[in-house]
């Protein structure tokens, strides 16, 4: 049976006080679920997290409890918390969803974006660009999910915005996967979008956004399902 030991190095920051112990163990460990640092499937125990992240177990088990509360970890009666493996229906709700938010977000953030908000997309989609070149992936995932934001944000429908927030963790989590698959393509895409929202272009931004999020699901199922294929 495998280990279920966590690799050296793999929790390297410590909960930072004066953070309520509980919210900071909680944000530690889903910021390790969602950018697959612990993958699905992973074994987690107590007392390992604890020590990696400088605490006691209480408020890891508690954090495990909210985790599993939201869906991000699997507990098992007798055999422990585990990170949970989203299957592929659950997939496909989310993304779609995802996709339809930020249509419309793209549609309304081209009717309603002034010169500050578009340079402010400029300058998330360099930082992309910049991440892509060093092969940083984290630094992509990080501004792909800022641009994103920034375009809900642009829309002007703060409703619009906070349902697109509720979702955009998860997506984030989703995006790790496939960020490295999509490379160039996707910033060349996020450049045409930011172009048809800084000319006012509504139905050309709305367009370009569902192919974009549509590419984007399609490829982690591609690349889901490669990763679940028995090795010949």
């Amino acid at each position: 049976m495998a280990s279920t030991r966590l690799s050296k190095g793999l929790l390297t920051n410590r909960v930072q006080r004066p953070v309520p112990l509980r919210e900071g163990v909680y944000e530690a460990l889903l910021e390790l679920i969602t950018r697959r640092q612990l993958p699905p499937g992973q074994h987690l125990v107590e007392n390992e997290l604890a020590d990696r992240l400088g605490v006691s177990r209480q408020p890891v088990r508690e954090a495990l409890q909210r985790l599993s509360n939201e869906g991000w970890v699997d507990l098992r009666p007798g055999y422990g918390a585990f990170v949970h493996q989203p299957t592929e229906s659950e997939a496909e709700q989310l993304l779609a969803v995802r996709a339809l938010l930020e249509t419309e977000s793209a549609r309304l953030a081209a009717r309603n974006a002034a010169g500050e908000g578009v340079e402010r997309l400029r300058e998330l989609w360099r930082e992309g660009v910049a991440g892509l070149e060093v092969g940083d992936t984290d630094a992509m995932v990080d501004a792909n999910a800022d641009l994103h934001r920034c375009i809900t944000e642009l829309s002007g429908n703060s409703v619009l915005a906070e349902l697109a927030g509720q979702v955009a963790r998860r997506v984030r989590w989703y995006h790790a996967l496939v960020v490295r698959q999509r490379g160039k393509d996707a910033w060349d895409e996020h450049a045409e979008i930011i172009d048809a929202i800084a000319a006012g272009r509504e139905d050309e931004a709305a367009r370009l956004m569902r192919e974009h999020t549509d590419t984007t699901r399609r490829t982690y199922h591609e690349q889901a399902a490669s990763e679940s294929a028995p090795a010949e």
